[in-house]
């Protein structure tokens, strides 16, 4: 398994990861947004296949996770936390501050997930999820 950073070649395999993951995905043109300057995307490969992603928008000081997605088949094997581990990497590298990210309420595993990396619950969004509509925990960490 490795870990690097998305590229347009990515792209395709990206967003059929969001078809599988999320009731609301992102389109292909959407996710290209994660190769510009202002976001950045991670991908984490195994026997060749992008089984995991996720996307970082990048403002002063702040980082805001978007999405992390892992293919349904490939999920309890650690590659959600690489990529939200790289995300924090790089965003200790370009000098931010905090992280932020939304999860649904009853996300249980990534809500473990980003506690484990060291996120913490700052507030909830109001039926912020809609297919269907749900709760959100704010999420926080200090890079």
């Amino acid at each position: 398994m490795k870990v690097e950073r998305m590229t347009e070649a990515h792209l395709d395999s990206v967003a059929e990861l969001e078809r599988l993951c999320f009731a609301e995905p992102w389109s292909r043109e959407a996710l290209k947004l994660l190769l510009g300057d202002e976001a950045v995307g991670f991908v984490c490969i195994s026997e060749g296949q992008v089984l995991a992603y996720g996307g970082m928008l990048l403002a002063p000081g702040e980082g805001q996770i978007t999405n992390v997605a892992v293919h349904p088949d490939a999920r309890r094997r650690g590659m959600g936390n690489a990529v939200v581990r790289a995300m924090m990497r790089d965003a200790r590298e370009r000098g931010l501050l905090q992280l932020v990210l939304e999860v649904r309420i009853s996300n249980e595993a990534a809500i473990t997930l980003y506690e484990r990396v060291g996120f913490f619950r700052a507030g909830v969004r109001r039926n912020f999820y809609k297919k269907p509509t749900e709760d959100a925990i704010v999420m926080l960490a200090d890079v």
